[in-house]
């Protein structure tokens, strides 16, 4: 997977990051642009134009951090639609909640690793 960061790196309301490669032999890409942040609090992406990927077409991702008593609240969410051909909604029928699963999923472990926590609970939102 290739890695195309504009000036504002992803870091910046209206900043574009895009994402190309392949798998399976199928040519891959999807351009997203941020749409929301509040550091720490919040930050929206969500794909423009046309994405090429296999179990999803667009979608919007993001998370929200709440502070608690005991610590934060770590919420991770993903929306999307299935790919636009016939091929693509079929398999992402199947496939499409699993792979939204390990999306959130990674974000998630990835927070908790970052911020070195224990395990965390996922729950889908």
């Amino acid at each position: 997977m290739t890695y195309e960061f504009d000036p504002g790196r992803g870091q910046v309301v209206g900043s574009h990051i895009r994402m190309g490669g392949s798998a399976f032999g199928l040519s891959l890409f999807v351009d997203e642009v941020v749409t929301e942040r509040d550091p720490p609090r919040r930050k929206v992406w969500r794909t423009v134009g046309d994405t090429r990927l296999i179990v999803v077409g667009a979608y919007e991702m993001g998370f929200e951090i709440q502070s608690e008593a005991a610590g934060s609240k770590l919420r991770v969410w993903i929306d999307y639609d299935l790919a636009p051909t016939a091929t693509g909604r079929w398999f992402g029928s199947i496939l499409a909640p699993v792979y939204a699963r390990w999306c959130v999923g990674r974000m998630a472990s990835d927070a908790a690793e970052h911020f070195s926590l224990p395990a965390l609970r996922l729950t889908a939102a």
